[in-house]
């Protein structure tokens, strides 16, 4: 395959940024927005309107996925989602197993729109539970209790034929039996993937403000958030839900296709404010972007009629140092020859060599892949491969 069409390793998906929440949590430093006012009527005008902008460049792909991400797109009334995902499929034909995923908060408000994301055509629902105890709950800023997120995945899995949910640990104050308790509760529920994230403090949050003024106690030492990954490894592999990613646990055909759509380094248009997008025109491979704010990206739309602020050409190596960072989150790896194809002079041959005796990574004919051992430490792994 040459480097024209290199994009069709991974695909090609779509993501709608939808970026309101009922509150901001104090660890997230996505492009969320709190509104106690929102014209949904407006926002499907310039969504519809962007969908047929960039079918023009680009339509006819065979679409593998729909992702609505936020925020907390289970705010969004269930005609938008159906005019949205209408909108594209006349635009796109669907691949046979085209996953449309939607993101959602566990509330009992937003669990009675489930029926009409799934009458819409979403077929798979990813829930952000982050904690199965109310105490936790409440210091991650959720707005709902563990009995209603557990609620609200009953009535999920009742609608929908997949139903994910996220799990943040490395919280302040639990132990390691605390997330062990608690995973194995977790994956007691039948799960077929879970996305498990170790609680990170980010600048420009609440939390990242307390933690500079030494206000942000209870947080695990690096060694007790490494026994913790390795819990988690460890619980999800005899439940039948491997790692195929760093921090994704699936069992077969389970795996989130949207996100294999980034890892795999495939084409995505990225639709909404903040929205990023990896699109291939003309053999030519572009990061495109869009305005953070809200109001800005909506008003941008209305008068200009593109939600874009920037379109940059991605080199052959920078897309070469792309597809093997995201790549390599992933258990099955990546085709050395594609990273070659791409540009000869990515990967550090010599570190390849050294980190394979090392035992971190893995080269089995043409895939390279991290081992159980070079997964933890992935971001040191890649930048010897990059140096």
């Amino acid at each position: 395959m040459n480097k024209r069409d290199d994009w069709e390793n991974g695909g090609f998906g779509i993501y709608i940024h939808w970026p309101f929440c009922q509150a901001k949590c104090p660890y997230c430093d996505f492009n969320s927005h709190v509104s106690q006012s929102i014209d949904q009527s407006r926002w499907k005008h310039a969504y519809l309107s962007e969908i047929d902008r960039l079918a023009a460049e680009c339509g006819g792909r065979v679409l593998k996925s729909v992702f609505f991400g936020g925020g907390t797109p289970s705010l969004m009334d269930g005609d938008l989602v159906n005019a949205i995902i209408a909108r594209i499929l006349q635009h796109w034909p669907a691949a046979n197993d085209l996953e449309i995923t939607l993101e959602a908060n566990p509330t009992s408000a937003e669990a009675s729109r489930f029926k009409q994301y799934h009458e819409a055509g979403v077929s798979r629902l990813s829930m952000g539970i982050q904690a199965l105890n109310d105490p936790d709950l409440k210091a991650l800023g959720r707005l709902h209790s563990a009995e209603e997120a557990l609620r609200a995945f009953d009535i999920a899995r009742g609608i929908f034929p997949r139903v994910s949910f996220d799990l943040i640990y490395a919280r302040q104050h639990q132990s390691l039996e605390d997330w062990r308790a608690e995973l194995r509760r977790a994956l007691s529920l039948g799960l077929d993937h879970l996305s498990a994230y170790q609680l990170t403090i980010e600048e420009g949050t609440a939390f990242g403000a307390r933690a500079k003024i030494g206000k942000l106690d209870g947080l695990p030492t690096e060694d007790l958030a490494v026994d913790m990954y390795d819990v988690t490894q460890e619980l999800c592999d005899n439940a039948g839900l491997p790692a195929y990613e760093v921090s994704n646990h699936a069992s077969d055909l389970a795996q989130s296709r949207h996100n294999l759509v980034y890892w795999r380094y495939g084409d995505y248009l990225g639709i909404g404010p903040g929205a990023h997008g990896r699109l291939t025109l003309g053999g030519v491979k572009y990061a495109t972007a869009t305005p953070l704010s809200p109001s800005l990206w909506l008003d941008q739309v209305n008068q200009t009629g593109s939600g874009e602020t920037a379109r940059e050409e991605i080199s052959s190596y920078d897309q070469a140092v792309e597809a093997l960072m995201m790549g390599l989150r992933l258990s099955e790896g990546v085709s050395l020859a594609r990273i070659k194809n791409l540009s000869n002079t990515a990967v550090n041959l010599e570190k390849l060599n050294e980190f394979k005796d090392l035992g971190l990574i893995n080269i089995d004919g043409d895939r390279l892949s991290c081992t159980a051992s070079g997964r933890p430490v992935l971001n040191g792994v890649l930048r010897g491969l990059l140096a």
